[in-house]
């Protein structure tokens, strides 16, 4: 009877906690919208992201308002957002920060003294993160993953929330570093970036170009944020849900779960995709004002959470095979 109760109370609470904060979310995402024209599935899934606690990589061609995006995003949600131009000639402690030697006035004596580097933000900009070298890029590892950095052997946390935004321009490869597939495993989510249709682009035309253009406005604090993504991870999945992640995620890996697609995979993706998917569904429940995801979550979630975190072998991308041909196919055998 005790347990029942107790199950009784944690529902009502987490009914509570979602209806307070449904409201702050669509503000939030009014607020985005606002700003940012014909690119609403692109702020759902970056919302998606952040409710989720993780990171997400924007692939765009140049002048789809990434950059807006993130900024916009910072002001919304009341994030201390900064942004780095990634450069051949970056080095990691242009990120992370590095130790001066100070000298005291007066005493003479010198110690050395660490001065934090951008990644010292709650929401971090990585534009064009692919034109760095692997070891710059490598930099930003280990503060994805735990939210920490140690530089000269001395631990310094980062701020909470922390969130990495990075973009790719999919066109221009020449002097570029693909990212290491350790690193894209970081991102939730792999975000296109497509072009806007021909009414969002007139509205961009009208809304951009005038006397006074629309600026963001605060509609979150980080304490609804950081509230909203513990509620996340406290929102019920059912079981229907964890067997269609479980064998979406299994069937995109070569073995016997893929069955006939064995031969066009590589290699395909591991647990940290299975809990990205998750958590991406929590949050896409929680956006839509729901308290429980369900299986269609998993499926519009599945390609920008799996196709970075998956190759296709030699022979299928000779025969025009492409990684979301093949996540369509394998999502047909659970919709």
């Amino acid at each position: 009877m005790a347990g029942a109760d107790g199950a009784e109370k944690l529902e009502d609470v987490i009914v509570r906690s979602a209806e307070q904060l449904a409201g702050n979310i669509r503000a939030a995402k009014t607020a985005i919208s606002s700003v940012i024209f014909g690119q609403e599935r692109v702020v759902d899934n970056t919302l998606v992201t952040i409710l989720s606690g993780g990171h997400a990589l924007l692939i765009g061609v140049p002048g789809l308002a990434k950059t807006k995006l993130v900024e916009t995003l910072g002001v919304t949600l009341g994030l201390d957002a900064k942004r780095i131009q990634f450069t051949p000639d970056l080095m990691p402690s242009d990120i992370l920060g590095a130790e001066v030697l100070d000298e005291s006035a007066g005493g003479g004596r010198r110690s050395f003294r660490f001065i934090a580097g951008p990644v010292f933000a709650q929401l971090l900009m990585a534009d064009e993160i692919n034109r760095a070298s692997p070891r710059t890029q490598s930099a930003l590892l280990q503060a994805m993953q735990e939210q920490h950095i140690t530089v000269a052997g001395a631990r310094h946390d980062l701020p909470k929330p922390f969130h990495v935004l990075a973009t790719q321009n999919p066109l221009e490869q020449e002097g570029t570093y693909p990212l290491p597939e350790a690193q894209l495993d970081r991102f939730l989510m792999e975000i296109n970036v497509d072009y806007p249709d021909r009414d969002a682009e007139r509205r961009i035309l009208f809304e951009t170009t005038g006397a006074e253009e629309a600026g963001a406005k605060a509609a979150m604090t980080v304490d609804d944020l950081i509230a909203a993504q513990r509620l996340v991870r406290r929102l019920p999945v059912g079981d229907s849900v964890v067997e269609a992640i479980l064998s979406l995620v299994r069937s995109a890996r070569p073995g016997p779960d893929s069955g006939d697609f064995g031969a066009l995979i590589a290699w395909g993706p591991g647990p940290r995709a299975s809990q990205a998917l998750m958590l991406a569904v929590r949050a896409r429940a929680l956006l839509d004002g729901r308290l429980a995801p369900s299986i269609d979550d998993v499926l519009d979630l599945a390609e920008p959470v799996l196709k970075h975190r998956m190759a296709l072998t030699f022979a299928a991308r000779a025969e025009g095979r492409t990684i979301s041909d093949v996540i369509g196919q394998l999502k047909t055998r659970i919709g």
